[in-house]
């Protein structure tokens, strides 16, 4: 649906005050971004920290597995994720953005204390499934309630600290296990688990003091409370025209949302349900057709692009990289605990640096172009390892060189760049090493021939002229709805007028 701020926004570009500026002249908005960032990056420690565990003598020896097994205790975390993000939704509807982050941190502290704690392979599974419905839970809420509660000339901005903060969390996890490793038993690979543990502490910490999202607040009808949280969100008391756009936008959404049940349902959606089961099951088709609506004349072209998108970002083998690098790195001839350890660090602070440098040069580049260069980058490096790989499989300790070079196209290939790839990953090493290196670089390839034909450039473009380019024009239908419902707010009293930030 078509946000009025977004594209207020993008109107305004290039009069957009710097984020970090911004965030520093307000330390309330600063806070909220940092507390709720740290969901992002209990997710990629959560991805990270098997990675150099699995790798562990003392690991090792408490859970002796197959290479499918190792694979599906690692992969399953993805496997929890996809479950917590599909069904938070809902409940983020229901109970608010705030309480439903700290339910979801609730269920992932209690996975992380299974697997802290585990004394079988069972106990790892249950916990990392446990633990990953947490994170994908927060992975989705998360940048829903930054979103909610910035600014619209920074809201991008600050959305972009959720992806940033998850890179760190890997480059965290990565140098943390490189650091236990040195200890001796098993509290080398439970006290990496642990950490994990600390990190969702002080983020439940630092959720009980932060605000309902004003959206929410609105969506539920409490829009005197949405007015005082905006003003003491944005230090102002002039906010009565970002508080009509978020009423504009509560009814639109309301209004098209009743219009697609009605539609759906006929005169059983306008019907007084006689009991509880009949209005749980009306609930439950609610939602269902609010999530088949992305699939509405117009919109299949956007979605089919979008989720290409999300394959090819796992099949060229980022979530390879982040799960299994030791165990890559040894493959590629590079022996001894603590040289692996040390290459799989660098790996984390290579990610951070391109996640940085993707951040503040897209709007300068575009999106397209940097599509484009990453997967030619991306196949290049993978074709090249797989090449090396096949060559020197045999005779890694007479070429090192060649090893290292692989490694080089590693960090390359990581600077530009989740259940399958997390499970087939540790069977395909073990078989053919060069396979698996052949099979991102052909998918790289792929991505590549996908952007260039499929892809439109947006950088730069109203949502309308986006729409249009998809061959749609359900922007300009919602425009002429929007504008119907402005003008019956813009004939409103706002009922908060007087209330003090």
């Amino acid at each position: 649906m078509l946000d009025v701020s977004t594209k207020k926004s993008a109107n305004a570009k290039g009069k957009s005050p710097p984020v970090l500026k911004s965030l520093m002249n307000n330390p309330r908005l600063l806070f909220i971004a940092f507390i709720s960032s740290i969901g992002g990056l209990l997710f990629g420690y959560d991805q990270g920290v098997i990675s150099s565990i699995q790798e562990m003598p003392a690991f090792q020896a408490r859970f002796p597995m197959t290479s499918t097994e190792n694979g599906f205790v690692v992969s399953i975390l993805e496997l929890g994720a996809w479950t917590g993000a599909y069904f938070i939704g809902a409940l983020a509807d229901r109970i608010s953005r705030k309480y439903s982050i700290l339910v979801a941190l609730g269920i992932f502290l209690i996975g992380s204390s299974i697997q802290s704690a585990a004394q079988e392979v069972i106990h790892l599974l249950v916990g990392r499934f446990i633990g990953g419905f947490g994170i994908g839970a927060l992975s989705v809420i998360g940048p829903l309630y930054q979103s909610e509660l910035s600014p619209p000339e920074i809201r991008g901005s600050i959305v972009t600290f959720y992806i940033l903060s998850v890179i760190i969390g890997v480059a965290i996890a990565f140098w943390t296990d490189y650091g236990c490793a040195m200890l001796v038993g098993d509290i080398s690979w439970r006290l990496p688990l642990i950490l994990q543990l600390v990190y969702g502490v002080i983020m439940l910490g630092g959720i009980m003091f932060l605000p309902f999202s004003p959206r929410w607040l609105m969506h539920v009808g409490r829009e005197k409370e949405a007015m005082q949280v905006l003003k003491r969100l944005r230090q102002t008391d002039d906010v009565e025209d970002e508080w009509k756009d978020i009423k504009v936008m509560t009814m639109f959404e309301h209004q098209m949302e009743e219009q697609q049940f009605i539609e759906a349902m006929g005169t059983e959606a306008t019907a007084r349900p006689s009991n509880k089961w009949i209005a749980c099951k009306l609930s439950c088709r609610r939602e269902i057709i609010r999530y088949a609506n992305v699939l509405r004349q117009g919109m299949w072209k956007r979605v089919m692009i979008g989720a290409t998108l999300m394959f090819f970002q796992q099949f060229v083998g980022i979530n390879a990289i982040i799960y299994y690098a030791p165990a890559i790195v040894a493959s590629l001839g590079q022996s001894g605990n603590s040289t692996k350890l040390l290459a799989t660090g660098v790996i984390g602070i290579i990610m951070i640096f391109g996640c940085l440098a993707a951040v503040f040069s897209i709007e300068r580049l575009g999106r397209r172009p940097m599509l484009l260069g990453g997967s030619v980058g991306i196949a290049s490096a993978m074709i090249v390892i797989g090449s090396l790989s096949s060559l020197y499989a045999q005779t890694w300790p007479e070429h090192l060189d060649a090893g290292w070079a692989c490694i080089a196209m590693i960090y390359f290939y990581v600077l530009l760049c989740n259940f399958i790839i997390g499970f087939i990953t540790p069977s395909m090493l073990q078989s053919s090493p060069a396979a698996l290196y052949f099979m991102f670089g052909g998918f790289g390839v792929l991505s590549f021939f996908f952007v260039f034909f499929f892809v439109p450039e947006t950088s730069n473009k109203s949502l309308e002229e986006i729409d249009r380019e998809l061959g749609s024009n359900t922007a300009d239908e919602d425009e002429i709805v929007i504008s119907q419902i402005r003008n019956q707010v813009e004939q409103l009293e706002v009922a908060t007028v007087g209330i003090k930030a």
